[in-house]
């Protein structure tokens, strides 16, 4: 195994916490116990709308010897709730029909496995880490039935489960007093597939790797190479004609410069470099997106590197771990930026920057959790992760931000501009109402949505539909490609918006790169209403919820990408013109 390996193997260890028991360890001995873990059911149409599987009024097999499943910190936030299924199941020894338990229908029973049937209930059930999935019954003429056996056929290769598949079977009408007996049958069955590949059953090439997301990546990468020449050769032969004017001008004596007419971008350079208003907040937000911008990266390349998909929770687990252990990024950036901008007040701006992307989370799942518990809900974060988060947030993340602070303002905290800033503001002049910064930030995401949506449909389906998304290099390309998108657009709207005189160009190229989180936002809502079949309060709730934070973040990250690109271009622009 190369370093790389042995660091994202090092990673996962410190995220799942994983045990060393025959479950983790996956290698079994003949006739050695086999666990099988109920998870959750809930409407097939809310996949986030999960309860607990024994809500129901299933009941468990006699078997008890077994202790509960400790679960992860990105289970527990996914809502997994994995209970002993009371089965008792050995490594290939095979199990006829067995019944292992029975109900009596009474009136609340007999209502709740109706409204499960009416409302196409499934659950979901693991086996030495491997996803199963089943019906609770069906509808027909319109009579409910509930399916009460059980058949699971195990594959093995060697000592090791390779492949699980369950059967539902022996469907019972449900009516009143009926006395319903529950049972299984476990078949063991020889294999040719690999252990390395028993999660490739669960993965849709088909849907993933359809044509027409190739030619969606192809018809972006297309949109860059065009954007990039055209805003090379625009700004090149525009910037080229402005210098030869500066030039001449330059020339001139100050009575010609005073008759002359003088406009343009180089008329700013004595507020361009102004900082921005509110500046604590826009460094706040700016530390905020550099730290994003790392943690995406270093996920995408832990899942392209460790198949996160296969372990319950990793890869939010890994999300968290490397949120909090990026932290000095954004005190670093943000903190640097601050004591450029002049700012005075460094501790505010640290605490401020630490917490404004975990408080803003916390107050979204705080409201969703609180409709969690009213629907007794397994999305319900327990009290001992909530302290766990937040003994994160105080003892990791805001340290580390201070770190990251105290060194930002130390190494890079000095202003370093090619102009002076004149000690009165420079007044505005009018212009056409296309070149706003109004106009400028709603127009500046149009084209980086345009080179994402075709991912985010598929983005969308593996975290709101039954995908899963193991695709990260196709995702990788695409954050590539939004990112210089994204800086090329920016680039040529600050450059109109300098021309027209106006130098408020912080907050605007931040705003205009950002405004596809309002455009992502939008996709959501017709994602919601035309690609889904959801319903109820609480997954309504959930789905707008989470996409506003989905939106926010991304807004987050490619205005900091924007401003840092526009940034660049110009300071460029004003260091290669003499300015007396």
């Amino acid at each position: 195994m190369n370093r790389c390996g042995i660091f994202v193997a090092v990673i996962l260890a410190i995220v799942t916490k994983s045990c060393l028991s025959d479950e983790h360890t996956h290698v079994y001995q003949d006739e050695e116990e086999v666990v099988l873990w109920m998870n959750t059911v809930g409407p097939y149409s809310n996949r986030q709308e999960t309860y607990e599987y024994y809500s129901l009024p299933f009941c468990a097999g006699p078997k008890s010897s077994i202790s509960h499943y400790h679960e992860t910190l990105g289970e527990a936030l996914q809502g997994t709730e994995l209970e002993f299924s009371g089965l008792d199941i050995d490594f290939k020894t095979n199990i006829v029909s067995t019944k292992y338990c029975q109900i009596t229908l009474s009136e609340e029973k007999l209502f709740a496995l109706t409204y499960a049937v009416k409302n196409h209930y499934w659950y979901q059930m693991y086996l030495d880490d491997l996803p199963i999935w089943g019906i609770v019954g069906e509808v027909k003429d319109g009579e409910y039935y509930i399916w009460t056996h059980k058949k699971l056929e195990i594959g093995y290769n060697g000592q090791q489960i390779v492949d699980v598949n369950l059967t539902s079977d022996s469907k019972v009408k449900l009516l009143k007093d009926t006395v319903i007996s529950f049972s299984y049958e476990v078949v063991w069955k020889p294999s040719e597939i690999k252990f390395t590949d028993r999660f490739d059953k669960y993965l849709d090439p088909s849907f993933f790797q359809h044509r027409i997301h190739w030619f969606s990546i192809f018809n972006s990468f297309m949109m860059v190479i065009f954007l990039v020449g055209l805003v090379s050769m625009i700004l090149l032969r525009t910037l080229r004609k402005d210098y030869a004017r500066y030039s001449k001008d330059d020339e001139l004596d100050e009575m010609e410069k005073d008759l002359g007419d003088e406009y343009g971008w180089k008329q700013v350079h004595g507020d361009v470099f102004r900082a921005p208003a509110y500046p604590l907040l826009f460094s706040s937000m700016i530390g905020s997106g550099y730290q994003l911008i790392v943690v995406a990266l270093c996920v995408i390349l832990f899942a392209m590197l460790g198949d996160l998909y296969q372990e319950r929770g990793s890869l939010l687990g890994t999300g968290i771990f490397v949120y909090a252990a990026t932290s000095p990024v954004n005190g670093y950036f943000g903190g640097s930026l601050y004591s450029r901008l002049g700012g005075k007040q460094w501790i505010k701006q640290m605490v401020i920057s630490a917490a404004l992307l975990p408080l803003n989370v916390c107050v979204m799942v705080f409201f969703i959790n609180f409709i969690a518990i009213y629907y007794h809900a397994s999305r319900a974060i327990p009290f001992g992760t909530m302290v766990a988060i937040a003994c994160i947030c105080l003892f990791v993340i805001l340290p580390l931000t201070l770190v990251g602070t105290v060194l930002g303002r130390n190494i890079s905290g000095q202003a370093n501009y090619p102009c002076r800033v004149n000690a009165v503001p420079r007044p505005i002049p009018e212009k056409k109402w296309f070149m706003e910064p109004a106009v400028i930030t709603l127009m500046g995401g149009v084209l980086p949505f345009g080179s994402i949506f075709i991912e985010m449909y598929f983005i969308f389906t593996s975290f709101w539909a039954y995908k899963i998304y193991y695709v990260y290099g196709f995702m990788l390309l695409v954050f590539l490609i939004m990112v210089v998108v994204t800086v090329c657009v920016t680039i040529v709207c600050t450059y109109f918006l300098l021309n027209a005189e106006d130098y408020r160009w912080q907050w605007t190229s931040f705003c205009s790169a950002g405004s596809i989180s309002m455009y992502i936002y939008m996709y959501a809502f017709y994602y919601y209403f035309f690609k889904t079949k959801m319903f109820g309060l609480f997954q309504t709730t959930f789905y707008f919820g989470y996409m506003a934070l989905f939106s926010c973040a991304l807004g987050v990250m490619t205005g900091t990408v924007g401003y840092v690109g526009t940034g660049i271009f110009v300071h460029t622009i004003y260091s290669t013109v003499k300015i007396d």
